[in-house]
């Protein structure tokens, strides 16, 4: 079974960013056709602790994220790039603690000038933690959040058999 970990970075709980994120998990989760078993991390829930490094709520979140096969990794802009929160908690990682995962980044920005935030700065963190990064990234501005299903499902249309192709490979995490 595939096991897939949505994480997402922004400070608010239960935010637009989280929604995205599980948006889409959907999409891949119905294309797959098979059983994903999925995690969500709310990275607001653990703001307080993220830098106790003694912390074992943190700790179990880490190793769910490191045995999934594929990794929403989601932050809305800001800055120009992902939350600190996000960092904090990807700082736990060692280097190569990804290998094997497909990783998928999603962004939420409040301009459509962000579009690239996830490609340039998501993107590299994932690679530099190990994971293989099979598609282009999903970027919608707070304009287009009305829309996130039918946006979610077009990305999705094309980029999916380049996912799949990645969750195939021998080199994915197997739990």
């Amino acid at each position: 079974m595939t096991r897939l970990a949505i994480v997402a970075g922004n400070p608010k709980p239960n935010s637009r960013t989280l929604h995205v994120a599980e948006t889409v998990a959907a999409e891949i989760t119905r294309r797959h056709g098979t059983a994903i078993e999925q995690v969500v991390i709310d990275l607001s829930d653990f703001g307080s602790h993220m830098f106790d490094p003694f912390n074992e709520d943190l700790a179990d979140v880490v190793r769910k994220v490191v045995t999934s096969q594929l990794l929403i990794v989601a932050s809305p802009t800001f800055k120009a790039t992902y939350t600190g929160l996000l960092k904090a908690f990807f700082d736990r990682f060692s280097n190569d603690a990804l290998n094997g995962a497909a990783a998928v980044p999603v962004m939420v920005g409040a301009t459509p000038e962000h579009a690239l935030a996830p490609e340039l700065f998501l993107r590299p963190l994932l690679v530099e933690l190990g994971a293989t990064v099979p598609t282009r990234s999903f970027f919608i501005s707070e304009a287009s959040l009305g829309r996130v299903e039918e946006l979610v499902r077009s990305w999705a249309e094309v980029v999916y058999p380049l996912i799949a192709r990645a969750l195939e490979s021998p080199t994915t995490v197997q739990s």
